[in-house]
């Protein structure tokens, strides 16, 4: 459906593109849940044990410095970033035919329907990513 231009992907963009789009979002998306995972593990552990590595120390130090108000804006952002990339890869998976063209796959009616939703693309999304 992505190379026969039966998605709702904007009118321009082309299906390689749209491709890359869905991988690097996929990307992206894992790199956020385990960059949440990451933080509220090392939430826990003592200045001392956190490393010493340079990256490591200066999030460290952005993430807990102050009130440490700065781990709860990043989840904030996090969370928000991860529902803009829901919105771009429903985008990319959800199916659009015409009145004349036939089901994807062969399926029935009932199951192009839940294609057309887009709620398949959420689901790998959340799965994969």
């Amino acid at each position: 459906a992505l190379f026969n231009g039966q998605t709702t992907m904007w009118n321009g963009v082309p299906p390689g593109v749209s491709l890359i789009l869905f991988v690097l979002l996929l990307a992206v998306v894992g790199m956020l849940e385990s960059m949440q995972i990451a933080f509220f593990a090392v939430a826990k552990l003592p200045p001392s044990e956190r490393g010493n590595s340079y990256f490591a120390t200066k999030t460290c130090d952005l993430l807990f410095q102050g009130d440490g108000k700065n781990l709860p804006a990043f989840m904030i952002g996090r969370q928000l970033s991860i529902v803009s990339c829901m919105f771009f890869v429903a985008r990319v998976t959800s199916v659009s035919l015409d009145e004349n063209d036939e089901n994807i796959f062969g399926v029935s009616n009932v199951v192009q329907a839940l294609f057309n939703t887009g709620l398949l693309g959420a689901l790998l999304l959340t799965i994969v990513g």
